[in-house]
């Protein structure tokens, strides 16, 4: 656990100087104390334990010291040099075994720490090893250091910065960090001749860092991330464009350079809009490089790099983007898969090192719409199947029991226990026989005020933002006094159980002899059980192969009737059986088979992609991921963004598309509004059975939405594998 040092900061702020320690102050103490509480609380290390402890020790003698002059306190003096004893082995590179980031990063964060210590320090003598610390750090995070052509080499010039960082860290704690009395003539010239040998070592450091970049010139790198659109390629090429129009400062020779690759990579721009209207399948291929292309571009010239490596990196960046023209000029060329396969190598052998998996880079794509000329249709819930499980269910809610009961619907994700709970929530017959109704999701981060504010509000005019101005406490008590007269009959849904909630809700809910039930939905078995011995606990079943058949009918074919499906039926009940019995998988295939042409061809190869998921892995996720594959390569981006909410939280619409419209992912249409065209994918994708609609506007349009647990972790999981995005959960 991290210490509190807020008194020890506060302390140390005020420290210029520290006795017996001339060139140090205590900002420069405090830089460490946070490196050291970072470090420590990323990793497990039973040597951290006396560091912390002594920093704790140090804070908590701030904390009760009588003098506010702590240069004089004694015991404090000499327990803070205990303290810049102990912390020597911080100033070197840490272990990467223990910690979750990589070699570089870990370099990265390293060099950066060394960075803060230089930047207390006022030496201009230091300034050149500042410089080259910084450029370091540029040449960690660019290409040729992440992914050189050759692992020994890229090893190596990166054990050299790691040797010369180490050898920094030594020379700032030695000559900073000293305690004790110094001859200050020999001082100064051990210094001066030790930051000699270290700007020797720095320069031959940057002279193999030349030579790794010529190496790696002509090699297509891993793409910073798969996921892709033409609006976000347009994105940044509007930040390119923005920085030159900034006066980028430096020498001309660059600025041309950056010119020229601006111009080709807008020429880049204009053949893959004439692949995407020509419908070609490598375009996301081409797409994926050239977006990554424009990444690399801005990282350079937004990072501390000296023009040499300008010089070296640009022309590089130029080189790839002529290999990936080069094909890209054949299939304008030849559209129709004309081109000629007898004297010419064919397109996979021109375009270097794209991806192994030709899922990711072609994807399956379908036609892409232009967003201002569709409005998808917004279907309702349907429910298909269970009507017994909710008919029984609700039964026992109207029963003759007087006594509050506790009924929990279980099984996996995906079932449908949250569709039965609202089908059941809204039936005619339970809104007349009870008074009081409450519907609330709780989810994996139980939050005992929210859940007290959803139950309120669900039930009653109160307003959130009011109900939100309470304490638990208050929340609590409103809640019992409006369900404790003696004829009051309630029932309470919380739905998405993770967990025992019931033991710290339950005395907000009177046990009165009126009829009461409490309603759970969860993936868990127990959690009924745990709530009361004399719970109803019902495992929630699958759909039969003729429910799924229904169901994937319906939203395949809406009001089409059976005889009009021709050739389809077979395969399609095909399909359905591959479902599981899932009712999500039922939905998703069904999205996909509704947004590509309704031939036997197209249907079986969707069964034959479902077949060898199956085959593979027997899990939902593998199903659901085909609904991510056949997406248009424009909604792809702005489904897996929904992996950054809040798990069964809905989102509000314009906060959602307003996101979109910032992270670069819509397309800009001539005298349409962003916002507008950013809808039109929203309901796209809610046609697609991919988002769930949360409440409308009083004109009918989408006010929240949200996605299921499933599929938000999907989004998450491939989000993360193609390096689109990584949420980090606190």
């Amino acid at each position: 656990m991290a210490p509190t040092i807020y008194h020890l900061a506060e302390a140390l702020e005020s420290m210029l100087s520290i006795p017996g320690m001339p060139d140090c102050n205590g900002d420069m103490i405090l830089t460490v104390c946070h490196y050291i509480i970072k470090l420590c609380s990323s990793r497990e290390d039973e040597q951290d334990d006396k560091v912390i402890s002594l920093l704790q020790q140090l804070n908590d003698s701030v904390e009760n010291s009588s003098t506010d002059h702590l240069d004089e306190d004694q015991s404090f003096i000499i327990m803070l040099k205990s303290f810049v004893t102990e912390f020597k082995v911080f100033l070197k590179v840490p272990n990467s075994k223990s910690i979750t980031l990589n070699p570089i990063e870990l370099l990265a964060v390293f060099i950066d720490f060394l960075l803060e210590i230089y930047g207390r320090i006022w030496y201009d003598s230091f300034k050149p090893c500042q410089t080259d610390l910084k450029f370091f750090i540029t040449f960690l995070g660019d290409k040729p250091a992440s992914q050189s052509t050759s692992l020994d080499e890229n090893k190596n010039v990166l054990t050299d910065i790691e040797d010369v960082a180490n050898d920094v860290g030594s020379f700032l704690y030695s000559y900073f960090f000293y305690i004790g009395e110094k001859d200050w003539t020999r001082d100064y010239r051990s210094k001066d001749l030790a930051l000699a040998d270290i700007l020797g070592k720095l320069e031959q450091v940057k002279e193999k860092i030349k030579e790794q970049c010529i190496a790696a010139s002509w090699k297509m790198l891993t793409p910073k991330t798969s996921v892709v659109s033409l609006f976000l390629f347009d994105s940044l090429l509007d930040d390119l464009n923005l920085l030159m129009t900034q006066k980028y400062e430096t020498s001309i020779d660059v600025k041309d350079q950056i010119r020229a690759i601006i111009e080709e990579l807008k020429s880049l721009r204009t053949f893959l809009e004439d692949m995407e209207v020509q419908k070609q399948p490598e375009l996301e291929g081409f797409l994926i490089q050239t977006n990554d292309i424009a990444y690399e571009v801005i990282y350079i010239l937004t990072s501390y790099a000296p023009v040499w490596y300008l010089n070296l990196r640009l022309p590089q960046v130029m080189e790839k983007i002529k290999l990936i023209r080069l094909p890209l000029e054949k299939l304008n060329k030849y559209p129709t898969e004309q081109v000629s396969s007898q004297d010419e190598k064919p397109l996979e052998d021109i375009v270097v090192d794209f991806h192994a998996d030709a899922n990711r880079i072609a994807g399956m794509l379908k036609d892409v719409e232009n967003p201002s000329q569709k409005a998808p249709l917004i279907e309702e819930d349907i429910f298909v199947g269970l009507d017994d499980e909710a008919n029984e269910i609700t039964e026992i809610l109207l029963g003759n029991q007087k006594k509050q009961q506790i009924i929990s619907i279980w099984g996996m994700p995906g079932l449908g226990k949250t569709t039965l709970a609202k089908k059941i929530f809204g039936d005619d017959r339970i809104v007349k026989y009870f008074h009081k109704r409450a519907y609330c999701v709780i989810s994996q981060t139980y939050d005992k005020k929210n859940t007290l504010i959803a139950i309120l509000a669900s039930m009653s005019s109160l307003e959130r933002d009011e109900l939100s101005k309470l304490d638990e406490e208050t929340l609590g008590e409103k809640l019992y006094k409006s369900l404790c007269g003696e004829e009051t009959r309630f029932l309470i849904i919380l739905d998405d159980i993770w967990k025992d909630v019931w033991s710290d809700l339950h005395r907000y809910f009177p046990e009165n002899q009126s009829g009461s039930r409490i309603l759970f939905t969860t993936r868990f078995e127990k959690i009924g059980s745990q709530a009361s011995d004399k719970s109803i606990v019902r495992n929630l079943r699958f759909l039969t192969d003729d429910e799924c058949w229904e169901l994937l009918k319906i939203k395949v074919f809406h009001n089409v009737q059976l005889e009009d499906i021709g050739e389809l039926e077979n395969i399609g009940m095909k399909i359905a059986r591959k479902c599981g019995g899932l009712p999500l998988a039922v939905v998703v295939i069904a999205a996909v088979l509704a947004n590509i042409k309704k031939n036997k061809a197209k249907w079986e190869e969707v069964g034959e992609s479902l077949s060898s998921h199956i085959s593979k892995d027997n899990s939902c996720m593998k199903i659901l991921e085909l609904s991510y594959n056949y997406l248009p390569m424009h909604l792809k981006p702005c489904f897996l963004y929904f992996g950054a909410f809040e798990e069964d939280r809905e989102i509000p619409v314009q906060k959602l598309i307003s996101l979109w419209v910032a992270e670069g992912f819509v397309q800009k249409v001539n005298k349409k509004q962003p916002n507008a065209v950013s809808y039109g994918y929203l309901t796209d994708l809610i046609s697609r059975g991919l988002v769930q609609v949360g409440k409308r506007r009083s004109d009918g349009g989408v006010k929240t939405c949200y996605v299921h647990d499933l599929l938000r972790e999907m989004c998450l999981t491939i989000a993360d594998n193609n390096n689109f995005m990584k949420v980090v959960q606190e």
